[in-house]
């Protein structure tokens, strides 16, 4: 697994597991998408399928251009793209397989668990990738910590979590009080003690690493979200960072 980038300016995530590849969202360009492919080694002639966790820009945006360029199908909810397409301009989508929120999908030998989240999208999921030896979550735009999660947490290997502010930094930074009551609202994103407090009991079963993703730009920083982390987790925890503006190195189970 590696992120192409993770924030919101734009989400996609490549994974590999039991020969499928796949991307998860679709919030880059088609031009990044394949530039950042390519600094994996990755053609973009090799992707199996596009997932699509919500329908806000930062990660369903270039959907339409991904299934145009790559010739392959998105997965996306009815209403997510339904959403989506009042956002934003998709253009024609000639391989669409709709699922619906909570399923499970399978993709050749990966079967892929969808976790409805309470985020303040049309019909928001994550994402659970299971080769049948390993389990990689990819946990973001979240909410909040929601019934369910803490037990799905438990049953990963490795994960891809959103840690999108600090409290203290988004009361002291620009937002305005709406968006701030936005963030920090059911709806809204995980603070840095939130994801480390799941990630804390999780990496006491069997997680065995844990990627932090979708930081704040004006409201996190990534020494900030590492500090918290590691007060929480301790030094023995393996944690890696997703870049707002470059791919991460690849993450290996």
């Amino acid at each position: 697994m590696f992120a192409l980038q993770s924030g919101s300016n734009g989400n996609c995530i490549f994974v590999e597991a039991g020969g499928v590849r796949l991307l998860i969202d679709a919030g880059i360009s088609g031009v990044q998408m394949e530039q950042r492919l390519a600094a994996h080694g990755v053609r973009p002639d090799e992707i199996d399928a596009l997932l699509i966790s919500h329908d806000h820009r930062d990660h369903a945006q270039c959907m339409g251009i991904y299934q145009r360029k790559l010739g392959i199908p998105v997965y996306v909810t009815a209403p997510t793209l339904q959403a989506a397409r009042r956002r934003t301009k998709l253009g024609l989508i000639d391989d669409v397989c709709c699922f619906t929120a909570g399923e499970s999908m399978q993709l050749g030998s990966v079967t892929v668990e969808t976790i409805p989240t309470p985020h303040d999208g049309a019909d928001g999921v994550a994402f659970v990738i299971d080769d049948g030896r390993c389990r990689l979550g990819v946990m973001t735009d979240l909410g909040h910590v929601f019934a369910g999660l803490e037990e799905v947490m438990l049953s990963l290997d490795a994960v891809l979590l959103e840690s999108n502010y600090d409290p203290q930094m988004l009361k002291d930074g620009p937002y305005p009080a709406f968006l701030q009551e936005r963030i920090e609202g059911p709806g809204g994103h995980l603070s840095n003690l939130d994801a480390a407090g799941l990630l804390q009991r999780a990496f006491q079963s069997r997680l065995r690493w844990a990627c932090l993703g979708h930081l704040s730009e004006y409201n996190n920083h990534p020494a900030v979200a590492l500090q918290t982390h590691r007060a929480v987790l301790g030094e023995r925890c393996l944690l890696r960072l997703a870049s707002r503006h470059m791919p991460s190195d690849m993450f290996v189970l």
